[in-house]
């Protein structure tokens, strides 16, 4: 927990400087956790400006602050989830949109010069993100909070409200359904060879 019990009761009770050090604190991490489950760095700033919306109105609903990172969590997922929603009833196509990849090699051909551990890295996060986006949403969202931002057992339990056992059982699904994505694009690139 980033911040300590006391700070969270006093926003609870309406003092908007113990808010305004809640938020900054959280900021960060919010702001990271929205950027892997979304996806599209121009959105990131509005989604998490939605989560700290939600919070401010929502946090008096809050129980127990010893639940808050779960709790913020839950708040920071539905809203990338809702997020996720409108943008798939209303398809966009934006110059952002282009995968980074063909941004770079345009900027190359165009006279900038770039360096290969930028491409290595690039191509990983490209691969990483096209394993990702061949399963399915919820299953994209767990993984991210799991394996990347760390989240425990514990911390998913409250945040799905299902036992242990459960995400146990998600996660290795989850993690089977990545792994036959990979298999399956290694044999797509085998048999292209």
């Amino acid at each position: 927990m980033l911040v300590d019990f006391d700070l969270i009761k006093k926003a609870q009770n309406g003092d908007d400087a113990a808010f305004n050090t809640v938020v900054t604190a959280y900021r960060r991490r919010i702001l990271g956790t929205v950027s892997r489950l979304i996806n599209r760095a121009e959105d990131v700033e509005d989604v998490a400006q939605e989560v700290f919306l939600r919070l401010y109105f929502s946090l008096d609903q809050l129980r127990a602050p010893e639940g808050f990172d779960s709790w913020l969590y839950r708040l920071t997922v539905n809203a990338a989830l809702d997020y996720l929603r409108k943008r798939r009833r209303r398809p966009e196509a934006r110059m952002a949109d282009l995968p980074e990849q063909q941004v770079m090699l345009a900027d190359a051909a165009a006279g900038g010069r770039v360096l290969d551990d930028q491409q290595e890295k690039s191509r990983t996060r490209d691969f990483v993100d096209e394993l990702l986006s061949s399963v399915s949403e919820e299953d994209r969202i767990l993984l991210t909070l799991k394996e990347v931002e760390g989240l425990s057992l514990k911390e998913l339990e409250s945040i799905y409200h299902v036992n242990e056992n459960a995400l146990k059982v998600r996660l290795f699904r989850a993690r089977q359904r990545v792994l036959k994505a990979y298999e399956s694009s290694v044999e797509t690139k085998e048999a292209a060879r």
